[in-house]
């Protein structure tokens, strides 16, 4: 598990939040996740975070690496690390909490099951068409 020190900052600023976006999605690209989907939950009253970010892969292997990508970009592009990160050693479903970003990383099942972007309906929804990673 991974911690970041809350001392320094709390919350990613909503300046730096286009920044670790970018970073996240560059991490996933770079691994080849599957459907990355952007959801803005800013307009949504009951939310306890701005942004999703969900995604799949096909193995538990991909799902534990799309992780490990997105920890290292969102530090190296960013300078953020994630408060807090839940479900790496199943891999089903790994959750990384970034403070207004919360990042979602399935494997293919769990993501049919869970259908998490039917549970937020309401947000914004932005597709991130697959892109080729030559940085």
């Amino acid at each position: 598990m991974t911690k970041k020190n809350t001392t320094t900052t709390q919350l990613t600023s909503a300046n730096n939040a286009d920044a670790l976006i970018d970073a996240i999605i560059f991490g996933l690209e770079e691994v080849k996740a599957h459907d990355i989907v952007v959801m803005d939950l800013r307009k949504l009253a009951h939310a306890s975070t701005d942004f999703f970010i969900i995604c799949h892969g096909n193995t538990g292997t991909q799902v534990k690496a799309l992780c490990q990508s997105v920890e290292k970009h969102a530090y190296l592009k960013a300078n953020e690390t994630p408060l807090h990160i839940e479900g790496e050693q199943n891999a089903k479903w790994i959750l990384m909490d970034f403070g207004n970003v919360v990042v979602h990383i399935f494997d293919k099942e769990a993501r049919d099951y869970y259908e998490l972007e039917e549970l937020w309906a309401d947000a914004e929804v932005s597709k991130i068409s697959a892109q080729h990673v030559n940085e």
